[in-house]
């Protein structure tokens, strides 16, 4: 199916997820506000013409943009922000390695663990939205290289490639106390074994790190203005 490939956004509805993390043995649950979802990771094409830059091993309009750290990932969305006329959602501080969040901003986002969860699974209860080779790019049938983005079935959100092709970076830091400031992945890459292509499967980097099976995908909070 043909789709487009630029900043759609699809309207996410509140909801409840558990998150869980195998490490610990821990699960919590999550409150999610409504909130919009990029119906596709973002693409080379896209992440060109806000950035002017190409990263990626791959090259391609329509693929995933990769190699991309999670600092890239905060600066493309207040970038994007500020070309559409929005409020950034960042105040970023690269030189100090902090980040904070303008929860009140309509501007793009990445979105957070918990919201990229309940995204993911998109009303299912299941480890994925629907059968895996029909669903997602992954090591089983990828044949070791990232796909234009929308060639596989949606989550029944609308929303394209949850599940493998790029992992997708999240705001949240993944345990301070453990881990420093590595920050969230989600949703499993090209490269990966069928078991890491589920909605609940935590991955954690350095947000410096860059890697050809990591990319993102933007978001934006439903600002209600008084």
């Amino acid at each position: 199916m043909e789709t487009g490939a630029g900043n759609e956004m699809v309207a996410v509805p509140p909801g409840r997820v558990m998150l869980s993390d195998r490490r610990t043995r821990r699960s919590w649950p999550v409150e999610v506000a409504p909130f919009q979802m990029a119906a596709f990771p973002v693409t080379q094409s896209l992440y060109a013409q806000v950035t002017g830059q190409r990263p990626s091993s791959a090259q391609g309009d329509r693929l995933p943009v990769e190699g991309v750290s999670w600092w890239d990932a905060t600066r493309f969305c207040n970038t994007l922000s500020q070309r559409e006329a929005l409020t950034p959602a960042y105040h970023l501080h690269a030189d100090a390695d902090t980040a904070e969040w303008d929860s009140s901003a309509d501007g793009y986002r990445l979105p957070s663990e918990a919201e990229w969860e309940h995204a993911c699974r998109g009303g299912t209860t299941g480890p994925r939205y629907g059968r895996l080779d029909e669903t997602a790019w992954y090591r089983g049938n990828s044949d070791g290289t990232p796909h234009p983005v929308g060639g596989k079935q949606p989550n029944p959100w609308d929303l394209y490639d949850m599940l493998g092709n790029v992992w997708n970076w999240c705001w949240d830091v993944y345990d301070a106390e453990v881990y420093g400031t590595y920050r969230v992945l989600r949703g499993g890459g090209w490269a990966d074994e069928h078991w890491s292509c589920r909605a609940s499967v935590r991955r954690r980097s350095h947000p410096t790190f860059r890697i050809d099976d990591v990319g993102f995908r933007i978001a934006r909070s439903v600002v209600r203005r008084p």
